[in-house]
């Protein structure tokens, strides 16, 4: 039976910075990944053109899916209900697979300005934006959720839940640690299964998860099958697949690794996607920010890394990726 957007078992994790449009395209090429939610877009005291959405989820204009048919979820962030309600219905014009709300940014300059992982001092308000958000939008658009299990503390986790999920978020993501624990390890994933035990939302499980077996182990700590990824997928472009073969294993399919000349073939086309959105000055950098992450999990990208590490002129990294086998 396909999956639904809130019955996604794997959901590949917003990161500003670094996981936009079209390093989703290619992670969702490999397979596995049957939701995406978009990175945050900031909403302040005014109601957003349409162009603001589409500039950062241009999936909008693709009926709101990756080129391989993967729906995305659209995140915003803030602290105004009233002004969130109104972009959240602005954007529900374009269509979205879904409307996700931020309450986990740990940036210092976000945070500063009342956004993200500092709402979960103050779960009143962070049950009356998922609620503004809720009634703003068509009810066959879902709202939900991300968090951080707090801000300095995970005392007030229960309650943000519980607010949440009282306000009519369909799906809760729980990323494991609290904004002062950034993104250091551990993931703390039994306070995910101390959540479960008050709460009836459907929760995802996020932080730390590298590996097959680090996906296996969340499952078994935090009693979620449904997974958001994001590192680890940028690490290692087929770990959502590999999970989604493990889970399809009884039906005799079977595990493949993603290889070197695949991700090569997906740098490629990274490289012309980048091109058509991004200044010549800053390719080489976004090219190497995914190597640097790549080199976690393929010798191979060590030695590109090493290769690319001083080259900054677009033409030169051109015929780097085309000499390549």
């Amino acid at each position: 039976m396909p999956l639904t957007p809130s019955g996604a078992r794997i959901l590949l994790a917003p990161m500003e910075g670094l996981l936009d449009h079209t390093l989703r395209d290619m992670l969702t090429r490999v397979g596995g990944v049957d939701l995406c939610v978009s990175e945050f877009i900031r909403v302040t005291n005014t109601v957003l053109p349409r162009r603001a959405f589409i500039r950062v989820a241009p999936e909008l204009l693709n009926g709101s899916r990756t080129v391989a048919g993967v729906p995305v979820r659209v995140q915003l962030l803030g602290s105004d209900p009233d002004y969130l309600a109104a972009n959240a219905a602005a954007l529900a014009e374009l269509a979205p697979a879904g409307i996700d709300l931020n309450f986990g940014c740990p940036a210092k300059t976000v945070n500063q300005h009342r956004g993200g992982a500092v709402l979960l001092d103050e779960p009143e308000l962070v049950g009356q934006i998922v609620a503004a958000v809720r009634r703003a939008v068509p009810a066959h658009i879902p709202v939900s959720a991300k968090m951080r299990l707090g801000y300095n503390d995970d005392s007030r986790a229960e309650e943000c839940a519980l607010a949440i999920e009282a306000a009519g978020a369909s799906d809760l993501v729980v990323h494991a640690r609290t904004k002062a624990h950034g993104y250091r390890p551990p993931a703390y994933w039994e306070r995910i299964a101390d959540l479960r035990q008050h709460v009836r939302v459907p929760l995802v499980a996020n932080g730390e998860i590298w590996t097959l077996a680090d996906a296996l182990r969340c499952r078994e700590v935090t009693g979620c099958e449904r997974l958001m990824i994001g590192r680890g997928m940028v690490a290692d472009p087929g770990l959502a697949l590999s999970i989604a073969q493990h889970d399809a294993m009884a039906s005799g399919a079977a595990s493949s690794a993603v290889t070197w000349v695949q991700i090569v073939g997906l740098m490629r086309l990274f490289w012309q996607g980048i091109a058509l959105r991004v200044a010549p000055r800053h390719r080489a950098g976004r090219l190497k920010q995914w190597l640097n992450y790549l080199r976690r999990v393929y010798p191979e990208a060590q030695e590109a890394f090493d290769q690319l590490r001083l080259l900054h002129d677009p033409v030169k990294i051109d015929q780097w990726l085309a000499a390549q086998a």
